[in-house]
């Protein structure tokens, strides 16, 4: 009897262990499966990362349709897909794109823009329209400039001379016409307005002040629409956001704006604000003194209206662009518009003290008594001084391209290489 107990017991212990062993072994099982499912599943979010940033490179390189959504061949099983879409946030390129392997998607959306050089980079590109640049008082120009076939010569205005021990400080080559802008980004200027038409109701929305807006740039844009002033005072505005108006808007110090778009006739920019936007004129734009506006911001103004009244006042005309005393301006600042006969007018004017960092474009004149850091494209100088208008005089501005960081990227030109200028969000 006690060793059929003792028999029993062992059996007993020895389906206990066995249990034991096979519970021991189904969870190694199930840990091995896990550990591989876990580890395949990492794989595919690192893999659909990988390819959102293969699809932005193939934008760098190849040319998109504006508008358009191009799936990229990926050469993998058919649930791995990749696609991009190009289109503009302002005056750069956005470039969307999404990736997919499976359930797992990833999205990259970034602003493109031009790529600088590494070396020889330009400091003035001056068309060549048969006059010479004449430079007067303290002006300095550091890096490669082209010139008209008729150089640089130091000139007078009312007695003040020039002071350099030389006239450029860097190499010189010929100019001819303006390089031209890329032919999408002369579209983008020249539309820009009449987008609007093809919002739909449901993306209007109505800013009021203490608030704060935010829209992704994964989301649907969202447009604050008016067709009387605007004025932006005590709020917040940031990412996928218009704003315009049919007369003008004005932008206080208590506004905080960040990678918005400002489109209307006439846009004016307080004093002390500080933000960075992109903003669209076709009248006038003025800067007031002690703002910063901060990388990647635009000061786009498109003038297609010709005017050639006189001026009957006696006094200086404003200007297009207007960039006040002890500003900042970290971007793009462009003028683009029609070639009026007998323009002595100023279209964009850098006041003294005022600085640029990044490129100044202007298709007509451009009145430099600040500083720029970067590159600037001109028809034409004027400088209005002592009473008169001196043309193709700078007077008292500097350009320097030096201090320009090399990983600056800017405005697009036709042949540009393309670089991301921003990530977005």
């Amino acid at each position: 009897m006690i060793l059929l107990k003792l028999k029993s017991g062992a059996l007993q212990l020895t389906l206990f262990i066995s249990i034991i062993i096979a519970v021991l072994l189904m969870g190694f099982v199930l840990l091995v499966h896990s550990h591989k499912r876990f580890q395949v599943q990492t794989d595919f979010i690192l893999e659909t990362t990988q390819n959102a940033q293969k699809g932005i490179e193939h934008a760098l390189l190849h040319s998109i349709r504006l508008k358009d959504t191009v799936a990229i061949p990926l050469e993998e099983p058919s649930f791995k897909t990749l696609e991009i879409h190009r289109d503009f946030w302002g005056i750069f390129e956005r470039v969307t794109s999404v990736s997919k392997i499976k359930t797992n998607q990833f999205r990259k959306v970034a602003l493109i823009g031009a790529k600088s050089k590494d070396q020889n980079r330009t400091a003035l590109y001056l068309q060549d329209t048969r006059k010479p640049l004449v430079v007067v008082g303290r002006t300095k120009i550091e890096g490669v400039v082209f010139l008209p076939k008729q150089g640089v010569k130091a000139g007078t205005i009312s007695g003040h001379s020039y002071t350099g021990s030389q006239l450029l400080y860097g190499s010189t080559q010929q100019s001819s016409t303006l390089p031209p802008l890329a032919t999408d980004i002369v579209d983008q200027i020249e539309s820009i307005e009449s987008h609007v038409s093809e919002i739909s109701n449901t993306q209007f929305i109505t800013i009021e002040s203490g608030k704060a807006y935010n829209n992704s740039f994964f989301d649907p844009l969202q447009i604050h629409f008016s067709t009387t002033n605007v004025i932006l005072n005590e709020v917040q505005l940031t990412g996928h956001i218009v704003v315009q108006s049919k007369t003008k808007i004005t932008v206080l110090a208590s506004a905080v704006l960040k990678d918005i778009v400002l489109i209307a006739p006439e846009i004016e920019i307080g004093n002390n604000v500080i933000s960075n936007f992109q903003a669209f004129a076709s009248k006038r734009m003025s800067v007031g003194n002690s703002v910063q506006l901060n990388y990647p911001s635009a000061l786009i103004l498109n003038k297609n209206q010709v005017e050639n009244l006189p001026n009957t006042t006696g006094t200086k005309e404003k200007p297009s662009i207007e960039i006040g005393k002890s500003s900042v301006v970290k971007g793009v600042v462009v003028y683009q518009g029609n070639d009026p006969p007998n323009n002595y007018k100023t279209q964009i004017e850098l006041q003294e003290t005022a600085i640029l960092i990044g490129e100044l474009y202007c298709n007509q004149n451009t009145e430099l008594k600040g500083t720029v850091y970067g590159t600037v494209f001109a028809k034409n100088f004027i400088a209005n001084q002592f009473g008169s208008i001196y043309q193709n005089h700078i007077y008292n501005g500097k350009i320097n391209v030096h201090p320009l960081p090399k990983e600056y990227v800017g405005l697009l030109f036709k042949n540009s290489k393309k670089e991301v200028l921003k990530w977005l969000y």
